[in-house]
């Protein structure tokens, strides 16, 4: 699945300020990444941005609470990577970039790219005790109940994707690795 990006993800966590086990660490971007290629399958956005925006967007916090500066910073960030650790063309590049710079304060965005980042994003929200609201998505396949209820699930109860143990090769203690939720249906009822 994600393993094309453990060089990225190691070369993040080298100079990582925070616990990779902290509110915005690993276990997070790993739940943004399923989220947002979840969301991506309905949505059409660009995968590969939606990938690269789950380890990016905070991978440069210097707090678990107020910091907001932490966006721009890991845009600068995925700037100073790309071409060494990852590719992408200049207009995907932009839409990540631009995806991480306003994933805190902005609400919404034209571009279906950047709405499935930041809904991939807020869906994880549980983690922090918020439920993720209808209103505060961008895309519908964010909004469905379904959608909100299993990444919600996975959030408040600190689920780890196994990816994390195998693929990146990260031991995180004391996080989930078992789902006790069901997948939800793509079926329209």
């Amino acid at each position: 699945m994600p393993a094309h990006l453990k060089p990225l993800v190691d070369e993040i966590l080298r100079t990582y300020r925070l616990p990779p086990t902290g509110l915005h660490g690993v276990a997070h971007w790993a739940r943004v990444l399923e989220n947002g290629r979840r969301l991506a399958g309905e949505t059409g956005a660009e995968i590969a941005v939606v990938e690269l925006f789950a380890v990016f967007h905070d991978a440069r916090r210097v707090n678990e609470g107020y910091d907001p500066d932490h966006g721009p910073r890991g845009a600068k960030l995925a700037t100073k990577l790309r071409g060494s650790l990852f590719e992408l063309a200049e207009g995907a590049f932009r839409l990540l970039c631009r995806a991480c710079e306003g994933h805190t304060h902005e609400l919404t965005h034209p571009d279906v790219t950047i709405q499935t980042c930041w809904d991939a994003d807020r869906l994880d929200l549980g983690r922090v005790g918020i439920e993720p609201h209808p209103s505060r998505l961008c895309t519908e396949a964010a909004r469905r109940p379904e959608t909100r209820k299993w990444a919600d699930g996975r959030a408040c109860f600190q689920f780890l994707p196994d990816f994390v143990l195998t693929a990146w090769d990260i031991d995180l203690q004391g996080v989930h690795t078992e789902s006790c939720f069901e997948e939800p249906s793509t079926d329209d009822e």
